[in-house]
């Protein structure tokens, strides 16, 4: 059995380290080596899951192109095993621009599915009842799986999903909350709304993150907890994957039976862990085990 699914969400960034954000208006700039590593949010949390001693399986559509090969080779060089279906219209990629403290922003090419659905039912059915916990990326593919998704799980298991940057309103995102026991969602753009979106979000657990200034824990049916940022143990680099690798530390701590705050200050820490490294792939001992 895998403790971990990870559904939908491989693909390639090109990283630029750039001397700004915004960045000022110029024809041109020169800056570090550009570089192309594995990315998107599927492979964030597959690969720091991985990285805290899960074993893991990531489900996905995937082209057969050069930056597919980059996906194909990062997930070869771990022991996350990957299911993959070709994607036409080429892999996912993502141009994120990072300035001196590591802070990201991100230009998303999401290459966008058509067709029939990439994977059997009984295959998928067959892969999440093999697993203990089951993430699913707000990818297009997954959306309108989510029922037979939801169905197969099984008897104990959990389903997750991360909103990333939801308004709180953007209908796209309501049946991938809907489908899970577990939402994790950026407060970037709910400004205050975070414990109004967390209750309408009820009975569903639902953890607001806040980058530097932590994380807001709502159990269902329960007060909300403040969850502090963790110190990072070394400078930081590169805050990209950080909130990935915040809901794989999570994903792991529940696994192993931690109660949900001392799961999600375990999580702090693996993502304040994660900013100090270049990349999702994570060298050993970089991000720390639970206690």
């Amino acid at each position: 059995m895998d403790d971990l699914l990870v559904i939908g969400g491989l693909g390639v960034d090109v990283r630029v380290r750039v001397p700004a954000l915004p960045l000022p208006a110029a024809d041109s700039f020169t800056v570090d080596p550009i570089d192309l590593r594995v990315g998107n949010t599927g492979a964030g949390v597959a690969l720091a899951a991985h990285a805290l001693g899960l074993r893991v399986t990531v489900v996905d559509v995937l082209g057969a192109d050069p930056t597919g090969d980059v996906v194909r080779a990062a997930l070869g060089r771990t022991g996350v095993r990957a299911v993959l279906a070709d994607a036409p219209a080429g892999t996912r990629r993502s141009v994120n621009l990072v300035d001196a403290a590591g802070r990201r922003s991100s230009l998303y090419d999401p290459r966008p599915w058509s067709g029939p659905a990439p994977f059997p039912p009984a295959e998928l059915a067959a892969l999440i009842r093999g697993a203990a916990h089951v993430h699913v990326s707000i990818m297009d593919w997954a959306r309108d799986l989510l029922p037979e998704v939801r169905a197969a799980l099984a008897e104990g298991a959990a389903l997750s999903t991360d909103l990333h940057d939801w308004d709180g309103a953007n209908p796209y995102h309501l049946p991938f909350a809907e489908a899970a026991d577990l939402v994790f969602v950026s407060a970037v753009r709910l400004d205050g709304r975070a414990g109004t979106v967390a209750a309408r979000l009820a009975p569903r657990t639902v953890v607001v993150t806040r980058g530097g200034d932590g994380a807001d824990v709502h159990p269902a049916g329960g007060a909300p907890t403040r969850v502090p940022a963790a110190a990072p143990p070394a400078p930081v680099v590169d805050t990209n994957g950080a909130g990935d690798a915040f809901a794989a530390g999570l994903i792991a701590a529940r696994l192993r039976g931690a109660a949900l705050a001392d799961a999600a200050a375990y999580a702090a820490r693996v993502a304040a862990a994660a900013c100090t490294h270049d990349g999702m792939e994570y060298p050993p001992a970089l991000l720390p085990r639970p206690a």
